[in-house]
């Protein structure tokens, strides 16, 4: 059987004491410190790291008790287990040393057998007391990793639902924005460059994306091949969410150009009411469904290039505060009748 050592911290007032019980622990393996009173063990205790304090109870300034109630009640240090030893061999003293805290008590002299036996089984319960406080860290870390993957990939008030009762209720949510922006000519792009410059462009793309779409409240559901779907007052309540969806959807269209690729971008608006949740128990997704999430898709595909499309529910709640052209009636699929479009141009400045 291994026989475990460790840091030793030696208190006692008497220097031969001291001497004696160090060089006995040195012969069985231990590294050991000394102190000659509570203060200077606190403070050593304070600078260094120990496995274990073995302490005199009778020292003056600061004695036995005094230095283990002064432990006890600091956080940084209750955790070093301590042995008492002392002449003092009455019941009322170990009780009170126990009730302190001390792991363990022997009296003076001391059984050099009993003294490492002792020594061992403080540090065995101390070296599982490590463990268990490693294991659990290591679990608090993976769930906080666990929750920040869980946020990276919903909104918190789905993740804290998901937690609360391992599912996410569909919702229906009114007067919703949904923003679909998609990549005019991906295909044929594709078709000429090497798989990894049309990934690097096109993260480096949804990158700005993203920020844009934070900067100006709107919430990013997906990403579908080269098509970026945002939403507008589905998780938080915006006064215009639709102004919200054409302020980043402007945007977007400016800056694709400027990229490398220099894109151009055909963005779709629409708004209603949408269904909203998550769907599945493995990679999980919050998604939102509905007649207004399929009309905002179509208006994308058949808007115009480089432009902010909507639709005429859209162009109502923002015609007052906008610049835009009729693009005429067009024929959505999926609609009875055709929908009048609107071309917004930009923002009327107040």
């Amino acid at each position: 059987m291994t026989t475990l050592t460790g840091r030793m911290l030696v208190v006692d007032d008497n220097e031969m004491n001291r001497d004696i019980l160090s060089q006995r622990l040195e012969r069985q393996g231990h590294t050991v410190a000394t102190a000659q009173n509570g203060r200077e063990a606190l403070d050593r205790l304070r600078a260094e790291s120990f496995d274990l304090m073995l302490l005199d109870v009778m020292m003056p300034e600061l004695d036995g008790y005094q230095t283990l109630e002064w432990m006890k009640a600091d956080g940084a240090l209750r955790h070093v287990p301590v042995i008492m030893i002392s002449a003092l061999d009455d019941i009322d003293s170990v009780v009170r040393c126990i009730e302190l805290g001390a792991e363990d008590y022997l009296p003076k002299p001391f059984n050099p057998v009993l003294l490492q036996a002792r020594i061992g089984a403080v540090l065995e319960k101390k070296r599982l007391r490590d463990q268990e406080q490693a294991y659990l860290l290591q679990i608090e870390a993976e769930k906080k990793r666990s929750d920040e993957l869980l946020r990276v990939i919903l909104p918190d008030l789905a993740v804290a639902e998901l937690k609360a009762t391992n599912t996410v209720k569909p919702r229906l949510c009114q007067n919703v924005a949904v923003l679909f922006g998609d990549i005019v000519g991906f295909t044929a792009y594709c078709e000429q460059r090497e798989p990894e410059d049309v990934i690097g462009h096109l993260q480096q793309m949804v990158e700005i994306f993203e920020e844009i779409a934070l900067y100006n409240g709107l919430e990013k559901i997906k990403t579908i091949g080269d098509s970026f779907m945002t939403t507008a007052g589905l998780l938080k309540p915006l006064e215009n969410p639709v102004l919200n969806c054409v302020k980043g959807g402007l945007e977007m269209v400016a800056v694709a150009p400027t990229l490398p690729p220099k894109w151009r971008l055909r963005v779709g608006i629409h708004v209603g009411p949408v269904v909203a949740g998550v769907i599945g128990r493995r990679q999980y997704l919050f998604d939102v469904w509905g007649d207004t999430v399929n009309t905002a898709a179509r208006i994308e595909s058949v808007g115009i290039p480089n432009a902010v499309n909507v639709s005429g529910d859209a162009w109502r709640q923002i015609s007052g505060l906008c610049y835009a052209e009729s693009c005429g009636m067009v024929q959505i699929r999926g609609k009875s009748g055709e929908m009048e479009l609107f071309r917004v141009d930009g923002i009327i400045s107040t």
